[in-house]
């Protein structure tokens, strides 16, 4: 049987996904998509996507919440500095760098929180508000990959704005992956009951 194609480290770039394995028990991180944002030699940055929390980006940031898609609440980004924001859009097309926002990867961009929000109206497909992100020090995420707890894939715009929450977007994900890891996607969540 052929080996498990899970990536390596030198898949991990800007707009690509970092899925979680089986084997990666970590309560932050077991059964996440992560999408990444930078990676370079001090690191990689990211933020976990499909995870809602309950507060509302019009409590905290009004002048936003017009531009988020559903749910308009801020969404669980990782266990580093929870109280943090990272702003993603969809912006499809060319957008103005410098206008707020920069360039992740296609048409994904972080947004500039502290720029004017009605600069932006008409120009974005929509945009997610992240409490935290996820991080890895020169080296851990080489690792990790390594021991098997991480699969990076191709990550899409959609994925960043998706309504799935965490587990279902884990699986389709996976599901549009080829091979092996494609099958990982309908394994049931718990293996010992399968």
């Amino acid at each position: 049987m052929p080996r498990l194609s899970t990536g390596t480290l030198d898949d991990v770039v800007p707009g690509s996904l970092l899925v979680a394995m089986p084997a990666l028990t970590d309560p932050n991180f077991a059964g996440t998509v992560v999408y990444v944002l930078d990676h370079n030699d001090t690191g990689t940055l990211g933020v976990v996507l499909g995870r809602p929390s309950q507060v509302e980006i019009r409590d905290v940031l009004p002048g936003w919440c017009d531009l988020a898609v559903e749910p308009g609440v801020f969404h669980v980004g990782g266990p580093c500095e929870t109280d943090t924001a990272l702003c993603l859009a969809n912006c499809p097309g060319t957008a103005a760098e410098g206008s707020g926002l920069r360039r992740v990867a296609g048409d994904v961009y972080l947004v500039d929180l502290d720029a004017d929000p009605d600069a932006l109206d008409g120009g974005l497909a929509g945009l997610r508000v992240f409490a935290g992100y996820a991080g890895w020090s020169p080296g851990q995420l080489a690792a990790e990959i390594a021991e098997g707890a991480w699969a990076c894939v191709p990550g899409t715009p959609g994925d960043v704005l998706s309504d799935l929450d965490g587990p279902q977007l884990w699986r389709a994900v996976l599901a549009r992956q080829t091979g092996r890891l494609a099958v990982l996607s309908t394994a049931p969540a718990d293996p010992s009951a399968n």
